[in-house]
């Protein structure tokens, strides 16, 4: 990163919860221009609350959130739902789906132009999705679910995407694809913050991680933050490690 250039995404002291009860304590990291970061944790340390917090869905009990050095804005961040959280049923084609990412573009007075179904188009070739485009949602596969959510975010043209859960239920040639893709958008500039269980996959294909468990235990350069100690501390009694030939392999419930 050029020296005095903003961090892509900066999380300040952000205290949020629910019910009065706190979710995310003091949470404090920050992610260089050009990353592929995973957000790492056991289940409930607060990783989809913290990518809907920084998306302005959940709101802060204080603390603050910089996007490229300036107060978040939604329109400037592509998001990728969980799969669960999406109603697969709903009648709508895929290239329709790829569409939705230009409406905050947009803005609710205008309609898709010539101009926002060329970058709708142009999205879901990027994923591989174009020869699917006319088929309904509920006729996808796992893999091409994700695809398509990914197409939108990427129609949204923006430079720092958040993408929760994409590798869930997917077989290990379908995890594979998305990485390929995830690699190449960070090679060219895009900054992405990938929640995700899979520990081993992020040890093998990330270069950043956030270590969080309703706080950051960790965040940096895998080389630097892939510590036995800051493993331990984020998934406590939930960890099995394993050393295998001078390396170190995680897995958990």
């Amino acid at each position: 990163m050029a020296e005095g250039e903003p961090m892509a995404l900066e999380v300040r002291d952000l205290w949020t919860g629910y019910n009065g009860g706190p979710v995310l304590e003091g949470v404090t990291f920050a992610i260089e221009k050009g990353c592929l970061a995973g957000l790492v944790g056991p289940n409930g340390s607060g990783k989809s609350t913290l990518l809907r917090t920084i998306l302005g869905l959940q709101m802060p009990w204080r603390g603050q959130v910089l996007v490229f050095g300036a107060p978040a804005d939604r329109r400037r961040l592509g998001y990728m739902p969980q799969s669960e959280a999406v109603d697969w049923a709903f009648p709508i084609t895929v290239f329709e789906v790829a569409l939705m990412g230009r409406y905050g573009v947009l803005g609710p007075l205008r309609r898709p132009g010539r101009r926002d179904r060329d970058v709708a188009w142009r999205a879901l070739e990027r994923v591989g999705m174009a020869d699917k485009a006319r088929r309904r949602i509920q006729e996808l596969s796992g893999g091409e679910q994700r695809r398509t959510l990914i197409a939108r975010a990427l129609a949204q043209e923006v430079d720092l995407l958040l993408l929760d859960e994409p590798f869930a239920g997917l077989d290990a040639p379908v995890q594979h694809d998305l990485l390929h893709l995830f690699q190449e958008l960070a090679a060219e500039g895009k900054t992405l913050l990938v929640a995700t269980h899979d520990l081993t996959c992020v040890a093998t294909h990330f270069d950043h991680a956030v270590f969080l468990n309703r706080r950051v235990v960790a965040f940096g350069p895998l080389r630097e933050v892939l510590r036995e100690d800051v493993l331990q501390e984020t998934y406590q009694r939930h960890l099995l490690l394993v050393r295998e030939e001078g390396r170190l392999y995680a897995d958990h419930p």
